[in-house]
């Protein structure tokens, strides 16, 4: 049996997340759009595109959905239906794991059936572009009430945003912006009915191991807010078994040559927080020292970090000075060399690229 360690797991998924060096291509022609790439703050999609080509970002083949775990996503359009088969829960005790709020508990014991209602009325009520807010309120009057809490802020019942999320995409919903103007619309030409079962959960667990594999059926489920039992119940049988530093491992049989062949890069990326390869639930391998997880992952308000060399060296944050420069504040995990310094803050300026801005001030602590 195949045993590899922890720097050739992560030689393997910096080249599957396209990591290793600066395509060309256009965004929804990279190969970490079959995984999607998670917005965090307005722009942050933009910086994750921009650490993997040189391309124009904007492409209008790609759109702005609530996917896995409800989470902003950018997909391509042409992939949306296949991923609602996908999402969809493969049981109800799949679905109560997804939707677990101590805000409805009545509601998630109606597994899959409190995703399929408020499917229902997404569908009905978003037939043009919308405020967050109308929809939530012409939603909320069409779920059943056991799918509502009392906002006492709004002094109103609101359905719980951990359900309307996991069911956007098969709501045929889009996001179309964040923040204060939040606005929603529905999909032009989603013509996929609400699941009423899913299909291709294989698929989609093979496509979390392409590129944040190997890993077993504890890290798919954390990333899709289920639980191990539900996920080892339908794990695929045609996986190939491996060991991580002696930990039991599954990679697409199509994947382990990549993974015998990965080498280690060299250069540096700016990864905006909660990047594709931040989405790997087996934090102990990207980062192992526990004391800067904390950095990484915070409970508000994470940073994006620096990939130097391979290894994740440090976090960084910015602040948009108008609309002419972006300021960087970068916090190194250890002491970095002058050469270090001036490759980060070459590779600022693909942030500044990201944000629309022409300058970039870059500053160490």
């Amino acid at each position: 049996m195949l045993n590899v360690d922890r720097a050739q797991v992560m030689a393997f998924r910096l080249g599957a997340l396209g990591l290793t060096g600066r395509g060309t291509g256009r965004p929804a022609d990279l190969p970490v759009l079959d995984l999607g790439v998670q917005e965090y703050t307005p722009g942050s999609t933009h910086v994750a595109l921009a650490a993997r080509t040189s391309a124009e970002l904007e492409d209008d083949r790609l759109v702005t959905v609530w996917a896995a775990r409800g989470a902003p996503h950018l997909h391509r359009r042409a992939d949306l239906e296949t991923l609602t088969w996908q999402l969809w829960p493969v049981s109800d005790a799949d679905a109560r794991a997804r939707i677990k709020s101590g805000q409805i508990p009545d509601g998630v014991r109606r597994g899959a059936a409190a995703l399929r209602a408020t499917a229902e009325a997404f569908r009905e009520v978003v037939r043009e572009p919308m405020p967050r807010g109308e929809v939530s309120t012409g939603v909320s009057a069409l779920v059943p009430p056991e799918l509502t809490y009392e906002c006492q802020a709004c002094r109103a019942r609101h359905v719980a945003g951990i359900v309307w999320q996991q069911a956007g995409l098969a709501g045929a919903v889009q996001v179309l912006s964040r923040g204060r103007e939040a606005m929603l619309g529905p999909l032009p030409g989603f013509t996929a009915p609400i699941p009423s079962a899913n299909r291709g959960i294989d698929r989609l667990i093979a496509t979390y191991l392409r590129f944040l594999g190997p890993a077993g059926p504890a890290e798919v489920a954390r990333y899709l807010q289920s639980s191990t039992a539900e996920m080892r119940a339908v794990w695929p049988d045609n996986l190939v078994e491996l060991r991580v530093d002696g930990r039991e491992a599954w990679l697409p049989e199509t994947s382990v040559g990549a993974l015998e062949s990965a080498v280690t890069p060299s250069g540096v990326r700016l990864l905006p927080a909660m990047d594709p390869l931040l989405q790997a639930r087996d934090r102990d391998l990207l980062v192992p020292a526990r004391e800067r997880q904390k950095e990484v992952w915070r409970v508000l308000g994470n940073p994006g970090v620096v990939l130097l060399d391979g290894e994740i060296a440090g976090v960084w944050r910015p602040r948009l000075a108008g609309r002419k420069r972006v300021d960087l504040t970068v916090n190194s995990f250890g002491q970095l060399t002058a050469a270090q310094r001036a490759l980060i803050e070459a590779e600022a300026g693909e942030v500044a690229r990201a944000r629309g801005v022409p300058a970039v001030t870059t500053m160490f602590r």
